[in-house]
């Protein structure tokens, strides 16, 4: 099991940007695929991004292509979420996640270590 605590949410104007960080504990963050998920005040928790524990597999939600991009620095035990060209639409809690297993998916219960959240709110 890791540890994970997200950063680097806050308030920002519609077109703009942020950077999200997600640090793990421990030796073992770079043998877990990590993932990104969003949830809103009454709607169900959504996938946004996720790499497998090499970086070589990424998938990103349909909504967020081409705007959102996932990295991670295994060195320094942490993955990224840059959200670039944000929308009104993009206010949530972000929270990353450990998956089970080196490999990635989409599917919240696939992850078994999660963070405690950190908020995105996009103005218009």
């Amino acid at each position: 099991q890791v540890q994970l605590v997200e950063s680097g949410g806050g308030l920002v104007q519609a077109g703009g940007s942020l950077r999200l960080s997600c640090a793990a504990s421990g030796r073992t963050f770079s043998i877990y695929g990590m993932g990104w998920f969003r949830q809103a005040p009454g709607k169900e928790r959504e996938f946004v991004a996720g790499i497998s524990s090499s970086g070589g597999r990424i998938y990103y939600a349909d909504s967020v292509k081409g705007r959102f991009t996932i990295s991670r620095d295994n060195a320094r035990n942490t993955v990224y979420l840059q959200m670039n060209s944000l929308k009104p639409e993009d206010t949530a809690v972000y929270r990353c996640a450990a998956h089970r297993t080196p490999s990635i998916s989409t599917s919240y219960t696939d992850f078994g270590s999660w963070g405690q959240g950190t908020q995105v709110t996009v103005s218009s």
